[in-house]
This record gives C-alpha cells, sequence and structure tokens, in this order.
C-alpha cells in the first residue's frame, strides 16, 4: 500500500520537496490555509529553480485527515503550537513526523504532544523563497534533506520514509546520527543569525571590519562550547565548514532572520540564539557575545510589537 505524505504549508520548503515528491507521484497533501488553497486550484504549484522548472496540480486540504503515514513539518518555530494543532488530527498510532525547522528546541515540544516514538530527526539545507505571486523561488542550487531515526525502534520507519523521499529526486539522506547532525546546523545558523542580525550586513562585510572575523570566531566559540557541554561536540570537519562559510570575505550571504527582521517581521531568535543562550546559561558557560545578539534581537521585537506588529 502507498505511503501518504501530509505536507504543512506549501511555502519555501514545504512546498518545494513536497513538490518534487507529489510530481515523482508520490501521494502527497498538502494542509494549507483556505487562501493558499485557492491560490493552488489556480495556478498549480510553481516551483522556479536551476535544476528544472515545475508547474504541476497538487492535492490540498484545509483540514489535516485523520492517520496518514507520515507528516513532513516545515513551518517557522513562531508558528509551532498552531502547527501541531493543525496536524494533530493527522497523527494514528504508526504515523511518523519528519521536522524540517531550525534548532532542536522544537524536539521537545514534539515529543510531548505527540511521543517522542513518534518524532524522528530531520533538516535541510535549503536557499528559497515565495514569490509575489506564490511561486518557490529555489535560489541557488543546494537541496539537501537529512532524516534519521532518534532511537532504534525508529530506524525502520526512518528507512522507509527515505525510500519514499527518494523518490524526489533530491538524494535524500538516511543520516546514522541525525541529531549530531542537527546539532551541527544548530551552532552554525545561531552564529550565521547572530552575526549578519546583529551587524545587519551580509558575512563578506562582517570580515572586511577590523574585528569582524575575530567576533565570528568568538561567537562560533560560544555555541561549540555549549553544544559540547550538551554532547553534541561538532567533529572537526563540520567545524572547518562553518568557519570557511562565516569567514569567506566575497560572501554576500545573509541568514533568513535578517531578511524577516529587515522587512519588518517576526523572526525565530528565541528558538535559535534564545535556546543556545539558555543551553550557555545552563551549563555554566560565558556566552557575552549570544547575550549582546538576543538582547538585539529582543529589542528588535519589542519595537516592532510597539507598532503594531503581529
Amino acid at each position: 500500500m502507498a505511503m501518504r505524505l501530509l505536507v504543512l504549508g506549501a511555502g519555501g520548503i514545504g512546498g518545494y520537496f513536497g513538490g518534487r515528491l507529489a510530481a515523482a507521484g508520490v501521494d502527497v497533501r498538502f494542509l494549507v490555509r483556505p487562501r493558499r488553497a485557492a491560490q493552488l486550484a489556480e495556478t498549480g504549484l510553481v516551483i522556479k529553480s536551476p535544476l528544472g522548472d515545475l508547474t504541476l496540480p497538487v492535492k490540498t486540504v484545509v483540514e489535516a485527515p485523520p492517520s496518514v503515514d507520515a507528516v513532513l513539518l516545515a513551518c517557522k518555530a513562531y508558528d509551532l503550537e498552531g502547527a501541531m494543532t493543525a496536524i494533530a488530527p493527522a497523527i494514528g498510532p504508526s504515523t511518523c513526523i519528519v521536522p524540517l525547522l531550525n534548532g532542536v528546541r522544537h524536539l521537545d515540544h514534539l515529543d510531548a504532544r505527540f511521543g517522542a516514538e513518534r518524532v524522528l530527526g530531520g533538516l535541510c539545507h535549503i536557499g528559497v523563497a515565495l514569490g509575489p505571486a506564490g511561486e518557490i523561488q529555489h535560489l541557488n542550487t543546494l537541496q539537501r534533506l537529512a532524516l534519521g531515526a532518534r532511537t532504534h525502534s525508529q530506524q525502520d520507519a526512518a528507512q522507509a520514509l527515505h525510500g519514499l523521499m527518494e523518490r524526489g529526486g533530491f538524494a535524500p539522506v538516511l543520516s546514522q546520527d541525525i541529531l549530531q547532525e542537527m546539532w551541527e546546523k544548530f551552532v552554525f545558523l545561531t552564529t550565521y543569525a547572530g552575526m549578519t542580525t546583529l551587524m545587519r550586513a551580509p558575512v563578506g562585510a562582517i570580515v572586511q571590519a577590523q574585528d569582524g572575523e575575530a567576533l565570528v570566531r568568538q561567537m562560533l566559540g560560544e555555541c561549540v562550547a555549549t553544544a559540547a557541554a550538551s554532547g553534541y561536540i561538532p567533529s572537526q570537519d563540520a567545524y572547518a565548514r562553518m568557519f570557511t562559510t562565516l569567514s569567506e570575505r566575497e560572501s554576500t550571504g545573509t541568514a533568513s532572520m535578517l531578511r524577516d527582521l529587515q522587512r519588518g517581521g517576526p523572526t525565530e531568535h528565541e528558538h535559535i540564539i534564545g535556546d543556545m543562550l539558555r543551553r550557555a546559561h545552563e551549563a555554566r558557560l560565558d556566552a557575552p557575545l549570544l547575550r549582546v545578539s538576543l538582547a538585539h534581537m529582543q529589542a528588535y521585537e519589542a519595537t516592532r510589537m510597539a507598532h503594531g506588529g503581529g
């Protein structure tokens, strides 16, 4: 019997990976708001990508169907509570959930709501944005999705879901240590978001400042120390890749958190920077740059709300 996959939303991440799977004939349903459902009914799901454009009709629902086989959860961290409520009717005894959120804090919330046995580990590396007409714009050729079991009892489910994902053509990875990979991304992203929002500048401009590279190294060090205290010290290779990306003098790269800030929207600062700082405090680590970075983002949020931000 074919596996039934429910994708929460049809934005950048969910729309991209779900669209690739739907195009390959996988039974995918997108759980979306009525306005997005109407848009997709009119235009189809549209992906603009250097790896190949795609326009196809897709199945949408505005309420979750009962007991699907798997849920691909791709939402912003600040929408997690609403997302869990939305997918709850779809979670049956054998449903597995693959969250693609940033950071790691969401695992505790999902475990508490649905049971840890149903929640796999997952992450993605992809540059996507939703265009003005609802099209998904793939900004480069990166399309990495990794998933894996968090416990031995989840291995069969993870392997079956990986086999389903392989049909999408984006070469998903079945990780043998998904929590380690999630923590390595957490370390990188906290530094990337923390520095680009704090400096309001891309990586290349930051490292060209007099103390820019030293500050990048310091914040990265605070995050690495926190990960190590939590039992997930990044590998030497992972650290080298992180620092290479974060110190590229020609880089125009910025974290999506900075782009959210620049448009005056909500951000994931508490889920990313705040959670890393909380863990640093629990480990009794000094993390001055993380403290400044979080205070900066909290001040932004207070100002946004004072001006009617929702």
